[in-house]
């Protein structure tokens, strides 16, 4: 019983054999090698990382964090003008709203074109796609702050910066954090889109490329890769918001 309490306390733990349970299930009532088995994957994916998966891990990792680093350098300034400035608001947020809905995954083909066919291409159609999650969340975060600690800071002689470090800064980081777990999800799939093309590293032209071979082992470890790094990096994400907005986890 005790054993039961700590798997379910472990919420990581827990999903992890929710899934696997699952997996298990699917692969036993379709008896086809298309789902292989968890184990016989698992004992494929660590035949596989040191030497095979964990370089084109890396590469998608890369490209990922590129995209993301340069999005918020982007995004987050941009976002607090906008939140900060209803002029501004009122005439880069219409743009927003009729660029954003937009399936920029399309644009691929013209920014390889453009950008060639290296990791520039790849890395700008992901920051096309996921630059609006952290404009419009720093936005809205800006928003939700109520006049009224504006008219407390200004009251007390807070400069602006001592402004955006006592005040806009702690609102809106809650609303990051959680933009950018929106866009570690969708980085993932359009990375995973794009590395089907002109290329040779990564984890989604592994996996392509296996299914290619008919080997659904390799395919499934994987799978198994690209699931695992984003929990990773998920869980990193975690762990940066609670050294970073304490607050949140108080009540």
């Amino acid at each position: 019983m005790k054993i039961v309490e700590r798997i379910l306390k472990n919420k990581t733990l827990y999903g992890i054999i929710i899934v696997v349970i699952m997996w298990y299930v699917l692969h036993i009532s379709i008896e086809s090698s298309v789902i292989p088995s968890p184990y016989n994957t698992v004992k494929r994916f660590a035949h596989l990382i040191p030497e095979v998966l964990s370089v084109h891990l890396l590469a998608s990792l890369g490209r990922i964090m590129i995209a993301i680093a340069i999005s918020i350098i982007i995004g987050v300034p941009l976002g607090l003008w906008i939140g900060m400035n209803k002029k501004a608001d009122s005439i880069i947020s219409p743009v927003i709203y009729i660029l954003y809905p937009l399936p920029k995954i399309a644009f691929l083909p013209v920014f390889m074109i453009l950008l060639g066919i290296g990791n520039s291409a790849k890395v700008t159609l992901i920051v096309t796609i996921i630059i609006f999650q952290m404009l419009i969340g720093v936005r809205d975060g800006v928003k939700e702050i109520p006049k009224e600690l504006f008219y407390s800071v200004i009251s007390m002689g807070v400069s602006r910066a001592g402004m955006y470090k006592h005040l806009i800064m702690p609102a809106i980081l809650p609303r990051l954090f959680s933009a950018l777990r929106l866009s570690l999800g969708i980085s993932i799939s359009t990375l995973f889109f794009a590395e089907n093309f002109a290329t040779t590293y990564g984890i989604g032209y592994y996996i392509m490329n296996a299914w290619i071979m008919v080997d659904y082992l390799d395919m499934f470890a994987g799978i198994l890769g690209l699931s695992l790094l984003g929990l990773l990096l998920l869980r990193f994400l975690d762990f940066l918001e609670r050294k970073l907005c304490p607050w949140v986890f108080l009540t």
